[in-house]
């Protein structure tokens, strides 16, 4: 049933003439992902409700937008209201979906309206409170999943926790790629066989079904099993430490493979599953040995708290940790808890779970980017000699002296490292399916300015903020003789060489700047005429670019390709909303009418 819900979606998903069908096919899409979800769920795949439901309640604010007519600005705010009453309603926590809202989709938009968070919070808070009465209404004043009875005994016990953030920090980086390699491996089969999507789901829940034979607890069962882990139903036994590591490997092959297959779901359930797992698993362990150690190391001082403290910091931990929602984990804890206690090492253990999946997440994207022929580590790069042709650097790690390397973009970027395709209902409004429709139609060329400012490496730094001034652009493109691209110069790049340079600054030349020690270069990547706005979009995302040059294809690796243009942010903006406003102009009835 999934599988063929998944096809009609796809097929939802083309063109159609006339703003009618068009907004039919809008609004049957949501409705579709909501029964597909339902019917995952209740046949108990390993996914949660709350991506579902996020993704319900931004769409709905995407339609009263859309009824109202209303601009970019103020439909953001109704997006996020949305979001947050899907919080609010699943877990019955309305503060934690206001801060959800704001953490996830007002803090990454795109705009750069200095109010955008201001003019949303009361929509958000009014939104979240409303869902959170409307829930308990139809399903009671129950939290999500129970509290058990905690301790905390005291302060002595904090570099414990800050140890279980690191443990649920490495858990987390796990999951999210093992889903990774999943949605590769099941891509790559597809291609290579040409088999129907239809079928994936069928083998997904197959697979679920044979791991849940040996571990029925990876099953989705709302939070009943939450429950079982943290032993907080009366007359239900703890399960062993031992059994509890099992069930984190088998929950997270089984979140994978649901994920990978076509199910529909989030990860915020699993997340706290795996969490709470690995929470009272490393509990038990730290009791035991502190306990059972030997007199020597006088460990007795320490006063460990029950497990299933550890379990309920662990939930959190990890949920910050897979999501990289770290405010929202944090509250969403305390809100169920209602103790202040468990605020600080709640704190430790969320913040650093969070920081250490995050940049282990990173440094694999980084070496997959430079297997793939991409300049992955330039900020540890120092410079060791220039010619006019060629940079060289040389690795802070290594010592060895590299050639300048050139992103080649025509590789397409991997969406299976994007945190999107982990969980959707993070990214509600930057990867909407009408913008990404767009990105995915229109190419570099018809998007980059064909004005910019090349500079040589023998133009004078005063030369270069003055075109920059005159041009109204924040930097300018490195070019040699033959106008091969060497390099892209920002301001910012300028002014911390003015901050550093010993030398006299009047006459400085661009060169200058890489001899510099304290200066910095912008990492050199590329995009070439050919590649769609979406790929660009995607690398500037990634690597926190807001400019890529626009090169001829190249085959020597000391050179940039021929400068063409550049592509920014508000190229990639303006084209989108031409194109959309085109496509609105050919379909409406005047137009047909002076077709025919």
């Amino acid at each position: 049933m999934v599988g063929l819900l998944n096809i009609l979606r796809n097929q939802l998903e083309e063109p159609s003439k006339g703003t009618l069908p068009s907004n039919v096919k809008a609004s049957l899409k949501p409705f579709l992902k909501a029964v597909a979800a339902s019917i995952t769920l209740g046949t108990g795949n390993s996914l949660g409700p709350e991506g579902p439901s996020v993704e319900i309640g931004s769409s709905i604010g995407k339609g009263v937008a859309a009824v109202f007519q209303r601009s970019n600005e103020r439909r953001l705010p109704l997006v996020a209201a949305g979001s947050a009453a899907g919080i609010s309603s699943g877990f019955n926590a309305a503060v934690a979906g206001c801060f959800f809202a704001v953490e996830s989709v007002l803090w990454p938009s795109p705009s750069d309206s200095s109010s955008s968070i201001s003019n949303a919070t009361s929509m958000v808070i009014l939104s979240a409170v409303i869902a959170s009465v409307v829930s308990e209404v139809g399903l009671g004043s129950v939290p999500a999943f129970r509290v058990p009875d905690y301790d905390f005994r005291s302060a002595s016990e904090l570099p414990l926790y800050l140890l279980l953030g690191v443990l649920c920090g490495l858990v987390s980086t796990a999951l999210s790629k093992c889903t990774s390699y999943a949605l590769a491996a099941v891509e790559a089969f597809q291609k290579n066989t040409a088999m129907s999507l239809a079928v994936f789901p069928i083998i997904g829940g197959m697979s679920v079904g044979l791991i849940a034979l040996v571990y029925p607890e990876v099953l989705y069962w709302d939070f009943q099993n939450v429950d079982i882990l943290l032993e907080s139903r009366p007359f239900v036994n703890g399960l062993p430490a031992d059994l509890l590591l099992q069930l984190v490997g088998a929950k997270i092959i089984a979140t994978s493979l649901s994920r990978a297959s076509g199910m529909v779901g989030g990860y915020y359930a699993p997340s706290l599953f795996i969490g709470a797992a690995t929470g009272m698993a490393y509990g038990k362990y730290a009791s035991y040995l502190i306990t059972h150690s030997d007199p020597w190391f006088n460990l007795s001082i320490l006063e460990v708290a029950s497990p299933q403290a550890y379990g309920l910091v662990g939930m959190a931990a990890t949920l910050a940790g897979v999501c990289q929602v770290p405010l929202t984990s944090v509250l969403l804890l305390f809100e169920l808890t209602q103790d202040y206690r468990i605020v600080l090492p709640l704190l430790g253990a969320v913040g650093l779970s969070s920081w250490i999946a995050s940049n282990l997440t990173r440094k694999k994207d980084n070496m997959t980017s430079k297997k793939e022929g991409f300049q992955a580590k330039a900020p540890s790069l120092e410079t060791k000699s220039i010619s006019s042709n060629q940079t060289l650097y040389a690795d802070s790690d290594s010592g060895q002296v590299i050639p300048d390397l050139v992103v080649s973009t025509s590789t397409k970027v991997s969406s299976t490292s994007d945190l999107c395709e982990l969980e959707s209902s993070l990214c509600v409004e930057d990867f909407s399916s009408e913008v990404r429709n767009f990105e995915e139609t229109i190419s570099v060329a018809q998007a980059m300015r064909t004005r910019y400012i090349s500079i040589l490496m023998t133009t004078l730094l005063t030369e270069t903020v003055s075109l920059m001034l005159v041009e109204k652009q924040p930097c300018a493109l490195i070019v040699d003789n033959d106008d091969f691209l060497i390099g892209i110069l920002t301001l910012g790049d300028i002014q911390q060489f003015c901050k550093s340079a010993r030398a006299s600054r009047q006459q400085a030349e661009v060169r200058e700047i890489y001899h510099c020690n304290g200066g910095r270069y912008s990492k050199l990547w590329t995009a070439t005429p050919s590649m769609t706005l979406f790929s660009a979009q995607r690398i500037m995302n990634k690597y926190d670019l807001n400019q890529l040059p626009v090169v001829s294809e190249h085959s020597e690796s000391c050179k940039g390709g021929r400068l063409l243009g550049l592509l920014d942010r508000d190229c990639i903006h303006l084209a989108c909303r031409a194109l959309a406003t085109k496509e609105i102009l050919s379909n409406s009835p005047r137009a047909e009418g002076s077709n025919g």
